[in-house]
């Protein structure tokens, strides 16, 4: 595993269900992108798209780019759902500071 990156419970078993429906069982794909409300913002794509396995859990691999390992480590990827919809979350790890909205951090 290249990354201490970690997946809740709520977090692998959503990203299976994702990856199954795109027609990827067990695959997905993490990216950072610019964010506004913060330095980076998650964005989660089914299949395994490029990179290396950040995180395993419950059957399925989390993929992300070789160059964002070092912002990966320490976080953690949750998984929050309603009657209006749900998403991941970044959950806190040492030296991150998460944003309201939950899906994008900066680091201190």
């Amino acid at each position: 595993m290249a990354a201490n990156l970690r997946l809740t419970q709520t977090a692998a078993a959503e990203l299976g269900r994702q990856a199954a429906v795109a027609g990827t069982p067990g695959q997905m794909h993490l990216e950072l992108l610019p964010g506004e409300c913060a330095d980076h913002v998650i964005q989660i794509r089914p299949g395994h798209l490029a990179g290396v396995a950040v995180a395993r859990a419950d059957g399925v691999t989390l993929h992300a780019p070789q160059a964002q390992i070092n912002l990966l480590q320490g976080l953690c990827l949750d998984y929050r759902g309603d009657l209006s919809g749900g998403g991941f979350l970044i959950r806190s790890g040492e030296g991150v500071t998460p944003c309201a909205c939950g899906g994008a951090f900066s680091l201190r």
